[in-house]
């Protein structure tokens, strides 16, 4: 059995991976070991960024109602219980100026886990992916011509070819661990134990506090849909205790709780110190574990380094790019996810029980989500002296930054102009005609502010919507200086 992708992993990240691969029309095979999502939800809550990934494969319309309002369940306080007095709230990063600036055309999406792999299954299988649950990967090996996988559901094991291979295997990774990537970070931080449940106490979530540090139990927060969990410390509890425990956090004692199911978590926080190795690439939790946190690091970064790594395998397997152009994906993603780690430590976040805080600049959430920058050749112009994030106004377009948010019409973005294709945003003839003699898409953009141009300048935006170059003024010759700079980012073959 041939395929051109195998994903290895059916988590977020690898669930990611396979639909965006078949978005771009890629022939993609992902296996999973478990027949579906974990019982347990984890996760809750993708950012607006990752809304905007959502949206471009046209998944934004298909999500459940349960939208995150600005700023929801991101306020956290100790209190002696979820009735009981409020006190010492804690902030996730510095209280910054109230900013007017609109950042995305899209909202953050408040979705469990549980909820959101199903839905990202059934949008990959409908663009074409080929997902095989139950289905465990036995051995691999690779060679310069590709990798060969033996996998096995409820029958014989049987042989996978693919030109490439996405590990998404999750934060112990076998396929890390015999490929001999090792990590680096804080490591093993803790181990906690967890009780899911359900009880109706959406009274309590009014003020917008959705996180909880409750005196002598543990740490509570809900799911948006009914459902709470409430982290204790690591030791075996009987039902009984756990009703105790749940109604002690919650202040009464009257309510219909439902017990769901229960978890324990080791907590570690870790960055793998390469992301590729030969034709397998690493993504999510096997390249980087990172805490829970309010900066919502560990989903949201995994779905992210399948959509960066998606149009660079695509570009490559359609003969576009070289393989070259593979190996920004380490020098793009593997800074991204060290920053992370960094500033889940350089925060009151609650994980610096385990350590010291990371003395480091602290940056802001919105820059964070929409203001990381990228160096890697598929760059021209960002140079080492340039912060890793800042916000996108403050950026003004630099390229190596994503592509800013304005809106063109009502419900049309200049965030919906990409993602297809490369494409040249300009609003001058000559630039329209360099575009149609090199072969690149050509949007019309009059605000051209907000991408640091002048109404002579022109900006080459990636597939991801990341800024390739730029030119603010218009060269003697534009087709060729922008063929130059198309041919330079996108590693062309031709």
């Amino acid at each position: 059995m041939k395929t051109s992708v195998l994903v290895v992993g059916g988590g977020l990240a690898g669930t990611s991976a396979a639909m965006f691969l078949a978005w771009r029309g890629v022939d993609v095979i992902l296996v999973e070991k478990h027949p579906g999502s974990s019982p347990h939800p984890r996760a809750v809550g993708f950012n607006a960024r990752v809304g905007e990934l959502l949206r471009s494969v046209g998944l934004d319309e298909e999500l459940p109602a349960s939208r995150m309002t600005k700023g929801f369940g991101i306020r956290r306080v100790r209190a002696e219980s979820l009735v009981g007095r409020k006190y010492d709230e804690t902030f996730w990063s510095p209280p910054a100026e109230l900013s007017d600036v609109e950042y995305s055309p899209t909202t953050g999406v408040g979705v469990a886990q549980d909820r959101m792999e199903p839905i990202l299954r059934d949008k990959a299988r409908a663009l074409g992916a080929d997902i095989r649950m139950s289905t465990r990967m036995l051995e691999f090996s690779q060679d310069d011509n590709g990798v060969t996988a033996i996998v096995q559901g409820d029958g014989e094991p049987y042989e996978i070819k693919a030109d490439y291979l996405v590990a998404a295997d999750g934060h112990r990774s076998p396929i890390r661990e015999q490929l001999g990537i090792t990590r680096t970070g804080r490591g093993f931080m803790h181990t906690s134990r967890s009780v899911l449940f359900r009880a109706p106490l959406q009274e309590y979530l009014k003020d917008g506090i959705g996180q909880f540090v409750i005196d002598d139990v543990g740490f509570l927060t809900t799911y948006g849909d009914g459902r709470w969990v409430l982290m204790l410390d690591d030791r075996e509890y009987t039902e009984p205790e756990l009703l105790a425990k749940i109604n002690q956090a919650i202040g009464r004692d009257d309510l219909d709780v439902e017990i769901i199911t229960t978890g324990r978590w080791t907590i570690s926080a870790s960055v793998a110190d390469q992301f590729s190795h030969g034709r397998i690439f690493l993504a999510g939790d096997a390249a980087h574990t990172l805490p829970p946190s309010r900066g919502g690091f560990g989903a949201n970064v995994g779905i992210e380094d399948a959509h960066n790594l998606a149009w660079k395998l695509a570009a490559v397997l359609n003969g576009e790019s070289r393989p070259e152009l593979l190996d920004t994906y380490d020098a793009e993603r593997r800074p991204v996810a060290t920053l992370c780690h960094q500033q889940i430590f350089s925060r009151n976040d609650g994980h610096n029980r385990d350590g010291q805080p990371e003395d480091a600049p602290l940056y802001d959430n919105y820059a964070m989500h929409f203001g990381l920058l990228y160096r890697s050749n598929a760059v021209l112009g960002a140079g080492p002296d340039l912060p890793p994030a800042q916000l996108p106004e403050q950026w003004n377009g630099q390229p190596g930054t994503r592509a800013p948010h304005q809106w063109i019409e009502p419900g049309k973005s200049t965030v919906d102009l990409f993602g297809r294709g490369w494409v040249l945003v300009a609003d001058h003839p000559q630039w329209e005609e360099a575009a149609e003699r090199v072969g690149v898409r050509y949007e019309r953009v009059e605000q051209l502010d907000a991408f640091g141009l002048s109404e002579k300048g022109a900006s080459l935006v990636r597939p991801d919507g990341y800024i390739a170059w730029r030119s603010t003024d218009l060269p003697d010759d534009p087709a060729s200086t922008l063929e130059e700079a198309f041919r330079t980012s996108s590693a062309r073959t031709r």
